[in-house]
């Protein structure tokens, strides 16, 4: 009896250290699965000409997504992707609003779910909105990225949206924004300078000259980035009526030399396509 008892405990034993060791292997192969996920999607991020490529990176980054919801970067990552697909490959405005609309949400959960929010967010006193707004506008600059994409993609949602519904999410735009210019203003080539030029132009009751005043910022410091001479030329050139400076502008993209700095040449790829897209549309822009 003591013997069957010994080795009932042995194999209990051995089933248990078994089933853990399979555990720990599952776990593991998970954990290396999600990495060779966020590997693949970065590299066909960064190899980026073309939408094969981009959808390549659209379809390991959203599968690393789906296996980590709570991965800060990757979600932001994800939401640029999704940002880059809906304003230079995508033509149709439904798709296009769809895309921006999920990528602004999926930044918006990153931001209210990171660390260093949420330690704010849970000291700050008042209603929901005053507490919310209050937390963004204190974030430290681990949150930036998220800040930007957030506002980015709204903003571009909200542009073909009624204007009630632009004056409506006007200050949380400009909460995120104005969070994000005074810790990181160069963040990605300038882009809280160029996101204010831009929304200056769509918000009722703003003089134009502030919208051209943040453009001019936006090409001082980063004039090699061909996206702050676009945006200037589709939102300020177009709303203030310039045509001839809007040709001259755009024309100057589709002739622009970036060879020399490496680290913008995807995106000026894309945004030279756009500035002959624009071009193409001019007759109709300046009815």
């Amino acid at each position: 009896m003591k013997q069957k008892y010994i080795l009932f405990s042995i194999l209990f034993a051995g089933f248990f250290l078994l089933d853990c060791a399979g555990t720990q292997q599952d776990s593991i192969a998970k954990t290396q699965n999600v990495e060779f996920l966020i590997e693949q999607g970065i590299f066909f991020w960064q190899q980026r000409s073309d939408s094969l490529t981009l959808k390549k990176a659209e379809h390991f980054i959203s599968l690393a997504c789906q296996q980590r919801p709570d991965q800060f970067d990757i979600a932001i990552l994800y939401a640029q992707i999704l940002y880059t697909r809906g304003l230079f490959f995508e033509k149709d405005g439904e798709t296009q609003n769809s895309l921006f609309l999920q990528a602004s949400q999926l930044c918006q959960e990153a931001v209210l779910n990171h660390q260093d929010f949420s330690v704010i967010y849970k000291n700050t006193q008042g209603d929901s909105t005053f507490k919310m707004l209050t937390a963004l506008a204190d974030v430290p600059i681990s949150v930036v990225p998220g800040l930007f994409w957030w506002a980015t993609n709204l903003a571009r949602y909200l542009n073909t949206r009624p204007v009630i519904e632009r004056l409506n999410h006007r200050e949380i735009l400009e909460v995120l924004m104005h969070r994000t210019l005074s810790l990181e203003p160069g963040f990605f080539y300038s882009g809280p300078y160029r996101f204010f030029g831009s929304l200056y132009t769509r918000i009722p009751g703003i003089e134009l000259s502030q919208s051209k005043t943040y453009f001019n910022q936006a090409l001082s410091a980063n004039p090699d980035y061909l996206g702050n001479a676009v945006h200037m030329a589709e939102f300020y050139h177009q709303k203030a009526g310039n045509r001839e400076q809007f040709h001259t502008m755009l024309t100057d993209v589709v002739k622009a030399d970036f060879s020399a700095n490496p680290d913008v040449i995807a995106e000026n790829l894309f945004y030279q396509d756009r500035a002959r897209w624009l071009l193409s549309k001019e007759s109709s822009l300046f009815e």
